[in-house]
């Protein structure tokens, strides 16, 4: 019966979307006609009938009515009552039907195959912003206020080529501004024309990917790897080769020379997701590397300011003679993730080229924005900020450092906590470190495998765990929970 099977699928909508009555009762007639439930031609109870069987109220079952009717799906005739159209398109009856209707994915055949792999791999939005995800910064100690001051400030003092494209790499005291932080305090060497102003760290990926490899051209990526780098290149059409990282870093092998690169990407700094450091050795290993096969290496910078532990790490581009090193940093890690404002250090001969397609490809502008940006640099607001966001997140590290301490041994240790807004404890080879994460996010924790960021290996087990977004009067008790959830785990075999 109709009514029923409106009353069925409203249920589920109030439950599942949360949508109001009227939207309801659209949906639902909605998908009655595109299931066959009412046919072509077919008359419609009246309003009056199917407000008392639904229990409705008139005006919502009237306000339904008229949304299908404005759409196409039904016709009125005067004196005759409301029939659904006869081109309201049919789709073939069945469950593989209804979920077409409720907006399921597409057949696998209408995806590239392009589209299939970067659909189906590194989903890091499946997984919730708790505690202690990896890779998220807290922004509620943002000075909000101020921000708005300054943002205000500059729509006011706007005049209108600020509201245009802008094609000469960003706004030039912003340009500035990054030119002399990154010469002090990461020992970039560079003028501030090389400084191209991005939308983030993934914009600058893809500026690199489609300027300097043409498609099936190899790129060596870091095993374990960052995902959104993967997928960059991924999109791009660019042969991912995995290279494995140790404790020093990216590890290139005789059978990884084989494999000759047109991109080398890596994050040496603090690698993600492992926290290793690159050595000193190992990055000129690299740079040698690179003349070698006449690759560019593309360094990742993305957490550098938040060094807890010894002297900071200088930049790989800073050892670079070659000129072959492009430098990428990121401001949602010290400001806030929404501000989606990056940059891309590339070389003299590159700047011209790089601003062009930038300009071509992207259409960049946000000149209020960023003008906004360089002000609050300048006058010292970023040092302000990076210095109590560093302050902060020392102690939740400290604390959830002391929070692990019952599960460390001899094969469980923890790596990377030196540096940035996560650490990785890592597990012996058996355990599946899946299924522990699976476990954990039962409690309302989430943390990521480390096997998940793997591209080849197979033998890493780990968590990555985040203690940016973490509260800190929260890690302890979490923490403690967490340790405990990874000793049970390990305990019973951890398989």
């Amino acid at each position: 019966m109709l009514s029923e099977f409106l009353l069925t699928e409203m249920t589920r909508l109030g439950t599942q979307d949360a949508l109001p009555l009227h939207r309801q009762l659209y949906e639902a007639l909605r998908r009655a006609m595109l299931d066959g439930k009412l046919g072509a031609g077919e008359r419609l109870p009246s309003s009056r009938d199917l407000a008392q069987d639904l229990r409705l109220s008139r005006n919502t079952v009237v306000a339904a009515i008229n949304q299908l009717s404005v759409e196409g799906y039904l016709v009125s005739h005067v004196g005759s009552g409301t029939y659904v159209n006869d081109n309201v398109p049919r789709i073939h009856a069945g469950a593989s039907a209804r979920q077409a209707a409720r907006g399921a994915p597409a057949a696998a055949g209408t995806l590239s195959q392009r589209g299939l792999a970067l659909s189906g791999r590194f989903r890091a939005t499946d997984l919730e912003v708790q505690p202690f995800t990896p890779g998220i910064a807290d922004f509620s100690a943002f000075p909000l206020t101020l921000w708005q001051r300054l943002q205000n400030k500059h729509w006011r003092m706007t005049y209108p080529d600020m509201l245009d494209y802008n094609d000469s790499g960003g706004y030039a005291p912003l340009r500035r501004a990054i030119a002399d932080y990154l010469r002090v305090f990461r020992s970039v060497q560079l003028d501030a024309d090389q400084v191209i102003v991005t939308s983030g760290t993934q914009q600058s990926l893809e500026l690199c990917a489609r300027l300097l490899a043409d498609h099936g051209d190899t790129v060596w990526v870091e095993d374990p790897a960052y995902w959104g780098a993967a997928k960059a290149f991924m999109a791009n059409g660019l042969a991912l080769h995995p290279v494995a990282v140790d404790d020093e870093g990216i590890h290139p092998l005789a059978a990884d020379e084989a494999q000759r690169p047109q991109l080398i990407y890596v994050t040496p700094s603090h690698q993600y997701p492992t926290g290793a450091v690159m050595s000193l050795a190992r990055r000129h290993q690299l740079l040698s590397t690179a003349r070698t096969h006449g690759a560019w290496v593309l360094e990742d910078d993305y957490d550098s300011e938040y060094r807890f532990s010894g002297p900071p790490i200088s930049s790989l581009e800073g050892l670079d003679v070659d000129g072959r090193v492009l430098y990428m940093g990121t401001f949602s890690k010290v400001l806030y993730p929404g501000i989606k404002l990056g940059y891309l250090v590339v070389p003299k001969p590159l700047v011209a080229a790089f601003k062009q397609a930038h300009y071509d490809l992207n259409r960049p502008g946000q000149m209020p924005l960023q003008a906004a940006l360089a002000e609050f640099i300048e006058m010292g607001h970023f040092s302000s900020a990076l210095r109590r966001a560093r302050q902060s997140y020392a102690e939740r590290r400290a604390a959830l450092l002391d929070a692990l301490k019952p599960v460390l041994g001899d094969d469980t240790y923890i790596s990377g906590a030196e540096q940035g807004l996560h650490l990785c404890l890592r597990l012996p080879a058996p355990v599946d470190d899946r299924a522990l994460a699976q476990q954990i996010a039962q409690q309302g924790l989430t943390v990521r495998p480390l096997s998940a960021y793997c591209l080849a290996r197979q033998d890493l087990k780990g968590l990555v765990i985040g203690y940016g977004y973490a509260p800190l009067a929260q890690i302890g008790r979490c923490g403690q929970q967490l340790a405990a959830a990874v000793r049970q785990f390990t305990a019973s075999g951890g398989g």
